[in-house]
């Protein structure tokens, strides 16, 4: 083999090395993205409120209490998450909007009762009330407190919950979280890690999920 040919054959050689490292340090970051964004999307403590034991489709919901958009959506999620109980894994996180003045406040009184095992039962009050409190400037946290009574909370707990920093923390992270995938409104939705990007009804979420859970 001549000299110039040895030459060739090693610049091959070497250039076949160097675009195999690229694919496998491309490969490894797409990976590391994908698992990170899967992270931020649900989180341990991330409150599901159906779960499927086969893990095979999980939905995911950036919501906001005050939100009428959401508020319009809830329906077709309660429907949603009635048909396909035990089938898929249904999320919820915080993204309460700074437009809603009581957005917050109503995040607050979600988590609130989750300390006390009532999530699911002020997540329906919340939104199955959300025109009567919706909207307004005012403070709406007494309304919040009527709600905590009627689910059966302890009332100075409830309250105390409220004002811890611990609860707020939770949902700046939740928030974070939405922002760090894409999230620019609510309701955002994900389904197993894809953002869906068709109209938030009941048709089309099933859609969604019925393509999931056929893949």
């Amino acid at each position: 083999m001549s000299g110039n040919a040895k030459i060739t054959l090693s610049l091959l050689v070497a250039i076949l090395v160097g675009l195999t490292v690229l694919f496998v340090v491309v490969r490894n970051t797409e990976d590391g993205a994908g698992q990170a964004a899967a992270e931020r999307l649900v989180r341990p403590e991330s409150h599901r409120l159906t779960s499927a034991s086969d893990a095979q489709v999980t939905v995911v919901e950036f919501l906001d209490y005050e939100c009428p958009s959401c508020g319009a959506a809830y329906p077709g999620v309660e429907q949603l998450r009635a048909e396909y109980a035990g089938r898929i894994t249904y999320v919820v996180r915080n993204f309460p909007l700074s437009s809603h003045a009581n957005a917050e406040n109503a995040a607050r009184a979600a988590e609130a009762a989750a300390r006390q095992d009532r999530f699911e039962e002020m997540y329906r009050r919340l939104f199955e009330t959300q025109q009567s409190w919706g909207g307004k400037q005012e403070s709406q946290q007494a309304m919040f407190e009527e709600h905590a009574r009627a689910v059966g909370l302890d009332l100075d707990r409830f309250r105390a919950d409220v004002a811890d920093p611990a609860v707020a923390e939770r949902i700046r992270v939740d928030r974070e979280d939405g922002i760090a995938v894409g999230v620019q409104g609510t309701p955002t939705f994900f389904v197993n890690g894809e953002r869906f990007e068709g109209q938030p009804t009941y048709a089309g979420l099933r859609a969604a999920v019925d393509a999931a859970l056929t893949k």
